[in-house]
């Protein structure tokens, strides 16, 4: 694919993709709220601290590559994304794309496991078929599959918005069982951590 970003661009659109999605009352996001959903420590890995001023230098950049735009009308600015009508991805693309921009590499039972909030997948084969469609699109691949780890049953796929993918083969990942309890308490957190954010936006209109 053509457009290529940094892992800043990368956490930006994915959050903003990410809170779209699953809180659609508190979206577009305030530069606050953005950054907050950049750093939250539950589904976000690695977890980061980047700054206002980091984040919305990724916005313009973003939106110079097409990607975001400032909505206005409101007491502060607002950042929404063009991420789906930019390269026509269909609902269950975009949840995969999200949850492998916000969280690294994957098996395709972990972006199951992970993309619950995002899109329905019935079966784990249409997660298969989800991420080989991306990997084969004409416009160049989204996605790649990386050699198998040792301990692991299942290959892990990572997304391609950044460029080739450094392997390294040797990476221990955590094990698979007991994610469903742990996303759970991470899908808490992370609502909490929206619900401040949007409430601290709320208040600062009446100060």
């Amino acid at each position: 694919m053509e457009t290529v970003l940094s892992d800043i661009e990368i956490r930006v659109l994915g959050s903003l993709v990410e809170k779209e999605i699953t809180t659609p009352e508190y979206y577009p996001l305030s530069l606050n709220a953005l950054t907050t959903a950049c750093n939250q420590k539950s589904n976000r890995e690695p977890v980061v601290e980047y700054d206002e001023d980091e984040v919305r230098d990724a916005i313009f950049t973003l939106k110079d590559k097409g990607l975001a735009i400032t909505c206005e009308g409101s007491r502060v600015f607002k950042y929404d994304n063009y991420f789906a009508d930019k390269f026509s991805l269909s609902p269950d693309e975009v949840a995969v794309m999200c949850v492998l921009m916000l969280r690294g590499p994957q098996t395709p039972g972990e972006i199951r496991s992970r993309t619950d909030r995002l899109y329905a997948f019935e079966e784990l084969s249409e997660v298969e078929n989800t991420l080989e469609g991306l990997a084969s699109r004409e416009d160049g691949p989204f996605v790649v599959k990386l050699p198998r780890q040792p301990g692991r049953k299942e290959q892990r796929w990572a997304q391609l918005l950044g460029g080739e993918v450094a392997i390294d083969e040797t990476t221990e990942q955590p094990a698979e069982s007991g994610e469903s309890l742990r996303d759970r308490v991470d899908r808490l957190e992370a609502d909490l951590a929206a619900l401040r954010a949007e409430f601290s936006e709320f208040r600062k209109q009446f100060e």
